[in-house]
């Protein structure tokens, strides 16, 4: 009988997400091999093989495959369950997994989660610090932090801030190669170039004569806003960056702002965002609550409430 093997259909839902059963074992905090004693106890009891072992990877079985998802939705109601009884005691526990990108992340999040955990120590936070996109439901995040302009229609979104997009230069860049004072004669350029955007050789204004787009020839590519940024400072190339990354290299003047009567559609909001549930967990719904009240006020204001010193 199932009802009596619930702790193995958790086990091999969490085996078939983490693709291997050492996965698994971290995230269940169990050790290898008793992983392995329940998914092989669950196969006896159902008397058809669920994974495919081999000495480098894991597949399921046709079998397999239908069987996990009747065991996601059956593990899915389980935590439900446990949620709502977190809710009816009002005290967040277990494990909060959150995806923020890389910059945004190494920035931020250490004061951030530091102060949350302090208001919540039977908390544990595992956060993902990555510039790619998660699937949240299927790499087994509870929410995200994503700074775009949000377009996924299958995710719930907070928005906390908005933010600008700057082109920006070293004073050093200007004094040798000169300012451009409209968007086309970037064109003409050094520009240094962030590759996670959909279309980075293309850099998109708003300005009197409506939008403009100007197909840029970088000298330099990468996928890291924080080493574009260091590579403007150090008078490299035109950057075009989102305003937490260079708040503090404008104010000390080591990158000066170009451009100014034109709208940089760099500009964006920064979202928490999660998957639809029917019920929402209430580690991650006061979280969120507190991002949204760090957040008041503006990026600005909470940059410097975060870092007076700044």
């Amino acid at each position: 009988m199932l009802i009596g093997n619930l702790d193995g259909m958790t086990v091999f839902a969490r085996v078939v997400e983490e693709q291997s059963f050492s996965g698994a074992a971290r995230k269940l905090a169990m050790s290898k091999s008793a992983v392995s004693k329940h998914v092989t106890k669950l196969e006896d009891s159902l008397g058809i093989r669920l994974l495919n072992r081999t000495t480098r990877r894991l597949s399921l079985t046709d079998a397999g495959a239908t069987f996990y998802q009747h065991c996601a939705r059956v593990v899915e109601e389980i935590e439900t369950a446990e949620h709502a009884l977190t809710d009816l005691r009002g005290t967040p526990r277990g494990t909060l997994r959150i995806s923020a990108p890389l910059t945004f992340g190494q920035r931020y999040m250490p004061d951030l989660v530091s102060e949350f955990m302090g208001l919540h120590p039977g908390l544990h936070v595992d956060i993902h610090l990555a510039d790619h996109m998660v699937d949240l439901v299927a790499e087994g995040f509870d929410m995200a932090i994503r700074i775009t302009r949000l377009k996924d229609s299958s995710l719930i979104a907070r928005k906390l801030a908005d933010f600008n997009g700057y082109v920006v230069a070293s004073p050093g860049y200007i004094a040798e190669h000169g300012e451009p004072l409209h968007p086309t004669e970037l064109a003409n350029h050094r520009t240094l170039a962030y590759t996670n955007l959909a279309n980075p050789n293309v850099w998109e204004f708003e300005g009197p004569e409506g939008q403009i787009n100007v197909r840029v020839n970088p000298i330099m590519s990468c996928n890291n806003g924080d080493f574009t940024s260091f590579a403007a400072i150090r008078g490299l190339g035109i950057a075009r960056e989102p305003e937490f990354i260079v708040a503090e290299a404008l104010q000390k003047g080591s990158l000066v702002s170009i451009l100014n009567e034109y709208n940089s559609l760099a500009s964006g909001g920064i979202y928490a965002v999660y998957p639809e549930r029917r019920h929402l967990p209430t580690k991650v719904r006061i979280f969120i609550d507190f991002l949204v009240e760090k957040f008041r006020g503006g990026l600005c204001n909470f940059h410097k409430t975060m870092f007076p010193s700044d």
